[in-house]
């Protein structure tokens, strides 16, 4: 019962991260939300989640897993309930803020909680099921966000994605207040809050003209944004250098960059989490506004590359420790040719059949399969014991940033891209233009990936477990 609670929060978190891509058109059109709030409305999700991550892992440890585990699954329920009464995307955006924060509290305590529960042999079933849930969120946040918006069940519309949160969150909240075990760790580490609100207030100031790019254009004020978020991010990691020269325990360490397959695999991690969020918005809204799909249609042209991804999966992991790089590389260059594919179905702007789509995105999900369930293990590989933990939740962090990033800029290119008729309203061939320009960038993304992945070291690849 407890290993079905955490769980459950675990699939709860990657669910909302991924049901508001499809339901994006509807919340635009309900709320007159512009393509900086939409974006915003994805971003802000992923971006709180990765500030809070390393914190909550760390007040976890020092005030019990458990109840932290509780308050964040409280949280997001209050947030859920909020991003559904929302009335101005102004409101949603903050209260998805809100909940990517909670979850942030919430998601750190699942491995804690799953190592103090179960005995050293049984705690592979333990994390092999929670994989299996990430596969099974990955699949259902598309078709969910679909379904619960087609049938506008109350005449709720896209709302019901967050209102579904509620009571399951709440029976999660009564069982879990019985049958989670407490533990917190032994050493307690004085919190890092100022290097913590540093680094998001840094990314903050470098998303924010990027993502408003269409709404303010380039001027004077988003260079000194700019400017703004690298000085704040400098200070950063000059503070996080000190911290660490007093010997206190900071968010970051700068010496984990000193690893080679650390600072390698962060870039490419980065590069290669920054390309899927913003793909599958940007999918999303041509399906539904360029080619007339509803939310669940769209949902379905997206399940083959959550199925595909679940084909190759078992056989990253089985062969992970004899061909960890190359299969990195192979995922990467694999998306990169489906992204090259899908570009050359929508070019010329007609409305393509499902199963040309399909075919595309199930290519693209075998490249992912095969990359992204080794990533972290292989990043992690060359990191001694000692920082593993700080280590992890770097790469998590990271991990969202660069989904944030990929959202601030993939996203931009589609929506300053799209033309309209010369009424200028937006039609098919319109849509198709602007897709075309972000899949060839995307594909530039994940050949760039690949060749960062040439430079991880090899010795340390071939040791991931």
């Amino acid at each position: 019962m407890a290993l079905l609670v955490v769980l459950f929060g675990s699939f709860m978190d990657l669910l909302d991260a991924t049901i508001v891509t499809v339901a994006a058109p509807a919340i635009a059109q309900d709320l007159g939300a512009g393509a900086a709030q939409i974006q915003w409305t994805i971003a802000a999700y992923t971006l709180a989640l990765g500030a809070g991550l390393i914190t909550g892992g760390r007040l976890g440890d020092q005030y019990g897993r458990k109840r932290l585990f509780l308050i964040g699954l409280a949280g997001f329920v209050l947030t859920s309930a909020l991003c559904a009464l929302a009335v101005d995307p102004g409101m949603l955006i903050g209260m998805r803020a809100g909940q990517g924060l909670t979850a942030g509290i919430m998601v750190p305590q699942v491995f804690g909680i799953i190592r103090a529960s179960f005995a050293p042999g049984e705690r592979a079933k333990a994390f092999g099921a929670y994989g299996a849930v990430q596969g099974l969120a990955s699949v259902a946040g598309p078709l969910l966000g679909g379904l619960l918006v087609d049938i506008n069940l109350f005449d709720l519309g896209w709302r019901t994605i967050f209102w579904i949160n509620v009571p399951v969150s709440i029976l999660a909240l009564i069982i879990g207040g019985k049958v989670l075990p407490e533990s917190r760790s032994a050493s307690i580490a004085r919190l890092d809050l100022p290097g913590a609100l540093l680094a998001a207030t840094g990314i903050l100031l470098l998303l924010l003209p990027i993502i408003q790019t269409e709404t303010w254009g380039w001027t004077w004020a988003g260079y000194a944004l700019l400017t703004a978020g690298t000085i704040v991010l400098a200070i950063f990691l000059a503070y996080e250098r000190r911290l660490t020269g007093r010997g206190n325990e900071p968010v970051f360490d700068p010496a984990l960059l000193k690893i080679r397959a650390f600072a390698v695999g962060l870039s490419a991690s980065a590069l290669f989490f920054g390309g899927i969020g913003s793909y599958f918005l940007t999918l999303s809204i041509y399906l539904q506004n360029g080619t007339g799909r509803t939310a669940w249609e769209t949902g379905l042209v997206i399940l083959p590359y959550a199925l595909g991804s679940i084909i190759t999966s078992g056989l990253g992991v089985a062969l992970a420790a004899k061909a960890g790089r190359t299969l990195l590389i192979a995922g990467s260059l694999t998306i990169a040719a489906s992204q090259l594919v899908l570009w050359a179905i929508v070019k010329d702007g007609d409305d393509p059949g499902y199963w040309l789509l399909a075919l595309a995105l199930f290519i693209g999900g075998l490249g992912l399969g095969l990359a992204a369930p080794i990533l972290v293990n292989v990043v992690l590989s060359g990191v001694p014991g000692r920082n593993a933990g700080a280590a992890g939740g770097v790469l998590s962090t990271v991990n969202q940033i660069g989904g944030a990033a990929g959202i601030a800029v993939l996203g931009t290119i589609f929506f300053t891209s799209v033309t309209g008729s010369a009424t200028g309203a937006p039609v098919l061939p319109g849509y198709s233009h602007a897709l075309s320009i972000v899949l060839i960038a995307s594909a530039a993304l994940y050949l760039i990936t690949a060749l960062v992945m040439l430079a991880l070291p090899k010795a340390a690849v071939e040791h991931a477990e």
